[in-house]
């Protein structure tokens, strides 16, 4: 089988490995889409993947060989890889540790995952995608489920007003799951014109290019006067969570979603005094990925815009691409087609 493997400094190579066979309570998965996830990008860009790791978390695929022990699960169940309950003692170490820091603590496995032919998972670790899901359409249930995670945490109520500063995949998916919720009006902010017609094409009432437009008054002045209720930070830009706590209305909430790597400049005395909220998100649970996956088989979250043939790069391509999602880019979403495998 083929599978990209970070070599350190910032290089991707693809290799060939033998088939690895699942023991028993594994399965083996035959991978048929992997997306990039910014974070993966960010372990790139810093170069703290570690060396013979083959990153990848956000993929779909069909079940090709079960363990002995494997009753949940049979050849030719299309399945996500992930969403599912960790038995006591295997939960991700940011759910059992006290104190948890993700740019030293989450690259440590040199597992194979999901930019790679094929991934062997533990018989509670995938989901099981719905009929009416395309394989396609279910590699992004990962970043579906972060973002149903960051509403649900948000305090955002029926009727209220957001702000999502940020139209790449997982502020696209964000503004799709505020509506969802119940917000009354969903406003997103983003730079890129080609992201903002998406944005308005799924459904966003308003959109403001930071560009040319002040966001602070502009957002306020389509949020009656007040501002937003809540604002979900989905761009980690080195001004955008400034601009969340200025635009936010009294008592509001900002919600982080997006992670910037580097210091952030603040200047609290201009926006203390609202006596906002601010939380903080990250990754998702099991419930989150069924909301996630009840959202998409439903229609209320649409993924086909976010999903241009562009986008979609062979195994091969993987290097050029994380090259470019290093820079400012127009894309709205990169996803890996693995859908010429090699032979069991």
């Amino acid at each position: 089988m083929k599978a990209a493997v970070y070599q350190g400094d910032q290089r991707i190579v693809v290799e060939d490995f033998p088939i690895p066979e699942p023991g028993p309570n594994e399965i083996l998965v035959r991978i048929q889409y992997s997306a990039i996830c910014g974070t993966d990008v960010h372990a790139f860009l810093y170069d703290i993947a570690p060396p013979g790791s083959v990153l990848g978390h956000e993929f779909s695929g069909v079940v090709e060989k079960i363990g002995s022990s494997v009753e949940t699960w049979n050849q030719g169940d299309r399945v996500i890889g992930g969403g599912g309950t960790p038995p006591p003692g295997l939960e991700a170490p940011l759910r059992r540790q006290d104190q948890y820091n993700y740019r030293t603590e989450g690259f440590t496995s040199t597992r194979k995952r999901g930019y790679s032919e094929f991934t062997v998972l533990n018989d509670w670790e995938p989901l099981k995608i719905p009929e009416n899901v395309t394989d396609l359409q279910a590699c992004l249930t990962e970043p579906c489920a972060v973002v149903v995670r960051a509403v649900r945490l948000s305090n955002l109520r029926l009727g209220d007003t957001a702000v999502v500063i940020g139209a790449g995949p997982i502020g696209l998916l964000c503004m799709q799951a505020v509506k969802a919720a119940g917000a009354r009006k969903v406003i997103v902010v983003e730079p890129v014109e080609a992201r903002r017609n998406v944005a308005l094409h799924l459904g966003a009432d308003a959109v403001i290019d930071p560009t040319i437009e002040d966001v602070n008054e502009a957002a306020i002045l389509l949020t009656d006067g007040s501002g937003p209720h809540v604002v979900f930070e989905c761009a980690a830009a080195k001004s955008t969570l400034e601009t969340a706590f200025r635009i936010v209305r009294k008592k509001g909430n900002v919600m982080l979603v997006a992670l910037a790597w580097d210091e952030v400049p603040l200047v609290p005395v201009d926006w203390a005094g609202k006596e906002l909220s601010f939380n903080t998100t990250f990754g998702s649970e099991h419930y989150d990925w069924i909301t996630a996956l009840n959202l998409i088989e439903s229609g209320k979250v649409s993924l086909d815009p976010l999903m241009s043939d562009a986008d979609i790069i062979g195994l091969e391509g993987i290097q050029k691409a994380f090259e470019g999602l290093c820079e400012p880019s127009t894309q709205v979403q990169v996803i890996i087609d693995l859908n010429e495998p090699s032979t069991v």
